[in-house]
C-alpha cells in the first residue's frame, strides 16, 4: 500500500481515470515497484467511487479489490442509515470497506469495527486517517470476536457476506457469513438493537419467518432501483406489528410505510382506467403492499395481477409515477410516433410493441399496454 501512495505513482492514476482498463492491462508497468494489476485496481476504484461514494475522492484513499467495492454501500444509502441512529457506542462485525461505519460512526462517540480480512481492514484504517476519523480497528473473526467480548453497545451492525468461497451469490441466511441464524440471539448479549442489511432479493415473508425481534425492514431503493433491505431488530420485540418502509433515494417521492399483517387484511376495489394512473416505484412493488397502498391512498387497481392503480382525484403524494391518462384504440398509435412504452400484464413486450406498431423509444408520453378486470387495454399519458 505505501508504494501506491507516492506522488508519481497517485498522478499516474489520476491521470488515466478515463483510459481504457483493458487496454492498460496489456501494458507494462511503468513503475517496477507496483504491478499492472495494481493500478487498473485502484483506477477502477476511483471511477466506482465517482457514483458511488463521492466523499473518498480525495487524494491517497486506497481502493480495495473489485468484490469489495460491489458489496460496499453507496454513500446515498449510507447517508440515509446514519440519519436514523445515534448512541454513544457503535460496532460493525462486518466492516468491509467501512462505507456504512464511516456515516453511522458519526452520530456514536465510540465506534468499533471488526474485520477478519488484514488487508482490508488495513486499508480502511488508512481511508479513515486520511479522513480524520477515529475507531477501534480489531483484525479478528466474528465468531471469535463475540466470544471474548465483555462491552456493551448502543447498536450493532452487519452486512453479511453473501458469496460462497467459489464466489457464488447466496441468498438464504444460514447461507451468509456470518450465519445469522445462529447468532441472531447471542448479538442480544451486546446490544438492544441490531441493524442488518440484505440482499434486495431476499424475501421478506421468509425473513420474517426465520429472524426474530423484527421492528422494522426498510426496502432501500436509489432512483428506483432497489438496492437493498435493512431489517431493524430490538431485544424482545417479538409482536406482529412489523413494520414495513419503502423508501426511494434521490426522487422527490415521499416514503411508504405499512404494518405487515395489514395487507393480508387489506382489500382493493377494482375499476376501470379513470383520470389518473399510478405506478408504483420499485421499494413499493418489493414490499407486497399491493393492498395496503390501494386503501392507505383510496385508489382503485386495474386488475389483481396488475400492480397499476387509477383515480379521479389526483394523488400528488403517491410514492411512484402519476399520469393523467386517457384510453385509446390501437388504431390511434400512428406509425413512426414516439412514445415511452409500458407492457404489464400484456401479452407483448415493449420491443414486440414498437415492432407491430412501427413506433420508436422516447417523446415526452408513455403508452402503456395492461388489462383491465374487463379487457386488454391502451392508455395513453396527456
Amino acid at each position: 500500500m505505501k508504494d501506491i501512495l507516492s506522488r508519481e505513482i497517485q498522478e499516474y492514476i489520476n491521470a488515466n481515470l478515463n483510459t481504457d482498463l483493458h487496454s492498460l492491462l496489456l501494458k507494462k508497468s511503468p513503475f517496477p515497484e507496483v504491478m499492472m494489476q495494481q493500478l487498473v485496481q485502484q483506477i477502477k476504484g476511483k471511477k466506482v467511487a465517482l457514483k458511488k461514494f463521492p466523499f473518498l475522492l480525495k487524494d491517497n484513499i486506497v481502493f480495495p479489490p473489485n468484490l469489495n467495492l460491489e458489496q460496499a454501500s453507496s454513500q446515498a444509502t449510507a447517508e440515509f442509515k446514519a440519519g436514523n441512529f445515534e448512541g454513544k457506542k457503535f460496532l460493525d462485525l462486518t466492516s468491509g470497506f467501512g462505507i456504512d461505519a464511516y456515516f453511522l460512526s458519526q452520530k456514536f462517540e465510540e465506534v468499533t469495527l471488526v474485520e477478519q480480512n488484514t488487508e482490508l481492514l488495513e486499508i480502511v484504517k488508512h481511508n479513515w486517517t486520511v479522513l480524520n476519523r477515529n475507531a477501534n480497528f480489531i483484525n479478528e473473526n466474528l465468531e471469535n470476536f463475540l466470544a471474548k467480548n465483555q462491552d456493551k453497545f448502543d447498536l450493532i451492525y452487519l452486512d453479511p457476506a453473501r458469496r460462497d468461497e467459489h464466489k457464488n451469490k447466496k441468498f438464504l441466511l444460514e447461507d451468509l457469513s456470518p450465519n445469522l441464524l445462529e447468532i441472531q440471539d447471542q448479538l442480544f448479549n451486546f446490544s438492544n438493537e441490531v441493524l442488518i442489511k440484505l440482499s434486495p432479493l431476499i424475501d421478506i415473508s421468509y425473513l420474517i419467518s426465520v429472524l426474530n425481534h423484527i421492528v422494522e425492514i426498510q426496502i432501500i431503493a436509489v432512483k428506483n432501483e432497489v438496492k437493498e433491505l435493512l431489517v431493524f431488530l430490538k431485544k424482545n420485540q417479538n409482536g406482529e406489528n412489523k413494520l414495513i418502509t419503502c423508501t426511494n433515494l434521490e426522487s422527490d417521492e415521499p416514503s411508504f410505510s405499512f404494518q405487515y399483517h395489514w395487507e393480508k387484511e387489506a382489500v382493493s376495489e377494482y375499476s376501470e382506467p379513470l383520470q389518473y394512473l399510478y405506478i408504483p416505484n420499485n421499494a413499493v412493488l418489493k414490499s407486497g403492499g399491493f393492498n395496503s397502498i390501494s386503501e392507505h391512498f383510496n385508489l382503485k387497481k386495474l386488475h389483481p395481477n396488475t400492480h397499476f392503480y387509477t383515480s379521479d382525484d389526483l394523488r400528488t403524494d403517491f410514492p411512484g409515477r402519476i399520469l393523467r391518462i386517457e384510453i385509446i384504440e390501437s388504431k390511434a398509435v400512428k406509425k413512426g410516433e414516439k412514445y415511452n412504452i409500458i407492457s404489464k400484464n400484456y401479452p407483448l413486450t415493449p420491443d414486440e410493441i414498437k415492432k407491430k406498431y412501427k413506433i420508436k423509444d422516447g417523446g415526452e408520453h408513455y403508452l402503456i399496454f395492461t388489462q383491465s378486470l374487463k379487457s386488454k387495454i391502451i392508455l395513453r399519458s396527456v
